[in-house]
């Protein structure tokens, strides 16, 4: 999501890389779901979110959006996000004691939570949120456990690599000749990475890079 910040506004002021000790950790939450209540649509998956939830709960993407997962439009693309649901607009995979369901395979937004991610100069480092968690007294800890991650260096690459992706998508949508060629270049992206399952018996990050591949042959016609 694009969004024009001041760093010094909304945390420390300061700049992570994975290695680093942040003051994030928030002792298991002990009850607080604070951060899984009316969160709009801004809890945006990107494809290995949908790949681990998928092949953790054994459904396909269309039937998590039966339900689950809903599709809206962010800086002209269409992408999914976790749905929030009832009076209290919580998360759609907020248990009954007010716990995650899918906490091992939560998405990379949720995973970070208080961190958030800063890009610049084709790369990102992490920022310490300091008014979106109301959990008081957390600990240090350090960026890649409180990820909980595994090969946190191919992740990272693998995140900076889709929101650049992202971002040259934007641009075709931008540069587009009509709405019609803008629905176009936004549903294949809904195709290529979504809709079309990845192979859960395969290395996920192999498939991604197939695909991305093909994705970025397909952009440059419109760039």
């Amino acid at each position: 999501m694009l969004r024009n910040i001041d760093l010094n506004e909304i945390s420390d002021g300061k700049l992570y890389g994975i290695n680093d000790m942040v003051k994030a950790d928030c002792g298991g939450c002990h009850g607080c779901s604070a951060c899984c209540h009316d969160m709009g649509t801004s809890i945006i998956l990107d494809p290995l979110d949908v790949f681990r939830i998928t092949t953790g709960l054994q459904k396909s993407f269309e039937e998590l959006l039966d339900g689950f997962l809903e599709l809206n439009v962010v800086d002209g693309i269409i992408l999914p996000n976790l749905r929030m649901s009832g009076n209290d607009k919580a998360c759609a995979f907020l248990d009954q004691n007010q716990r995650c369901s899918i906490h091992a395979i939560r998405p990379g937004i949720c995973r970070i939570f208080p961190l958030g991610r800063f890009y610049q100069n084709h790369s990102f480092q992490y920022i310490l949120q300091v008014h979106e968690c109301p959990k008081p007294n957390k600990s240090k800890v350090k960026v890649h456990k409180w990820i909980d991650t595994e090969d946190s260096r191919r992740y990272e690459k693998y995140i900076n690599d889709w929101h650049y992706y992202l971002k040259d998508l934007q641009k075709c949508i931008q540069t587009a000749k009509n709405d019609s060629e803008q629905k176009t270049i936004s549903m294949y992206l809904l195709k290529q990475f979504f809709l079309l399952p990845f192979q859960a018996s395969q290395d996920f990050y192999e498939q991604f890079y197939s695909r991305l591949e093909e994705a970025m042959a397909y952009t440059d016609q419109f760039l």
